[in-house]
């Protein structure tokens, strides 16, 4: 099997969309993802682009995908954000998902950020596994806080904003 990691295009993001369906699958959210081929293509690929996203091609076909910004962090400065990670599970174990990884860490290193972060599932020991073999610190006293669209929506309009 011949493995590819190149930048993903505006053409790929059908495939791209395919890979988060079946990441929010895998997180037990499969009715998550609310996004579309057309928003990956307008928020990835035209003016001031929103993500930065890599492929895997194994044997020529897209079989995973990484997808990343760039945030600011007050302390360390410029970081790079790795938002999704996804590899289909039959090329799973296959090195498809490590040569991801180590893209998004050199993107990074290229980019001179002081950190490249992420969030994982407690419940992924896989993927935890292999963070901390990797030299990365997977922190255990640290919370994911987010507030969805509603919750923006309702907290403004408490607040007299909206």
């Amino acid at each position: 099997m011949k493995i590819n990691i190149r930048e993903a295009k505006r053409e790929d993001m059908k495939a791209v969309l395919e890979l988060i369906q079946e990441l929010a699958v895998f997180e037990k959210e499969p009715d998550a993802v609310i996004i579309t081929e057309a928003n990956l293509i307008k928020d990835g690929f035209e003016e001031n682009p929103a993500f930065k996203c890599f492929v895997a091609e194994a044997d020529g076909n897209i079989e995973g995908m990484a997808l990343v910004y760039e945030r600011y962090s007050t302390w360390k400065g410029r970081t790079v954000h790795l938002e999704d990670l996804i590899v289909r599970d039959k090329f799973r174990g296959k090195g498809l998902g490590s040569a991801l990884y180590t893209r998004v860490i050199k993107y990074g290193h290229e980019k001179g950020v002081k950190r490249v972060e992420w969030v994982v599932l407690d419940w992924n020991t896989g993927a935890i596994d292999f963070y901390n073999r990797s030299g990365a610190m997977v922190l255990q006293d640290w919370n994911t806080v987010h507030m969805n669209e509603e919750g923006i929506k309702n907290y403004l309009i408490q607040k007299g904003s909206l």
